[in-house]
């Protein structure tokens, strides 16, 4: 804890489109950072904003209150955490773990119980929803799984990187909540860009249609956000569109399991690959419009 703020100090390992934006958020509210990131230019750029560096996850951990990752696939959190030098290997009780990445429901399980056996430190899984805007306004919406007494050791913190924390249930559960946010976010995603095509193809000012549905049940974050990216053509990545394509074949995979059938999501998914076939896999997730102006449906 830094003895000027009163604040923790956070080990945050992965400090990309997400993490670069969270990391300068705790920054401002007084908070001691220490990052690491295998990507070199992404330390430097965090160490810019008043972060300190580690040359390893390892000796990021150490000294840290609290240890922070946030890592773009499955793979990536495995090695960050069990990997050589990773975080388990220094974490140690009263220190815990949590994980703002978004990966498979029975992994986040799996590395709970595995973290626990190893080190006798607990795993959170709070994957996030409102991109890196959200992220560095601390405006996110968290959703978290994980034991009840190290949730509540964390409302301070997730009190300035969030709007919205809830604690969903043990292990999994917030990457549970995660799935089914991706699924209704990868489905309004492919209705928005219909919604775009459509209108441009009538002839109206496809631009103001936001302003034209406001307060009415087609409006949302998406209309308001997403909707006008697309009709600019705006499509400088908040969210990658591979990373999208990831989280919905995750949520294929969960659906499979629990024998649920998921066909408009089946739909998304199929555009998503089409998508990065097409090239366009470092573009945002809004970029699937191109599909539709480029007629590649």
């Amino acid at each position: 804890m830094t003895e000027a703020t009163g604040k923790l100090h956070i080990a945050y390992i992965g400090v990309g489109l997400m993490g670069l934006p969270m990391t300068r958020r705790l920054l401002s509210r007084g908070y001691a950072v220490t990052v690491f990131d295998i990507v070199a230019g992404k330390m430097a750029q965090a160490q810019g904003a008043g972060a300190q560096t580690a040359h390893n996850a390892a000796a990021a951990v150490q000294g840290a209150d609290l240890v922070l990752t946030n890592l773009p696939t499955p793979d990536a959190v495995e090695a960050a955490v069990f990997g050589p030098d990773g975080v388990a290997s220094a974490i140690r009780p009263p220190q815990l773990l949590i994980d703002f990445s978004t990966i498979k429901v029975e992994q986040g399980k799996h590395n709970a119980a595995r973290l626990m056996q190893q080190t006798g430190c607990h795993w959170i899984d709070a994957p996030v929803s409102g991109g890196p805007p959200a992220s560095e306004a601390g405006s996110l919406t968290v959703m978290c799984g994980g034991d009840a007494a190290g949730i509540e050791r964390i409302r301070p913190l997730m009190a300035d990187v969030s709007a919205r924390f809830t604690h969903m249930g043990p292990a999994g559960s917030g990457l549970a909540a995660k799935m089914l946010n991706q699924l209704i976010v990868g489905c309004i995603h492919v209705v928005m860009a219909e919604a775009a095509s459509m209108a441009e193809a009538a002839g109206i000012d496809a631009a103001r249609l936001p302003e034209c549905l406001a307060g009415g049940h087609a409006d949302g974050s998406l209309l308001q956000r997403l909707y006008p990216r697309m009709v600019a053509r705006d499509f400088a990545p908040q969210g990658y569109a591979r990373q999208l394509r990831k989280d919905l074949e995750m949520v294929e995979a969960y659906a499979q399991g629990l024998e649920t059938p998921i066909p408009m999501m089946h739909q998304a998914l199929t555009l998503y690959r089409k998508l990065i076939e097409a090239g366009h896999s470092e573009l945002d997730t809004s970029a699937v419009f191109k599909l539709y102006e480029q007629r590649l449906i």
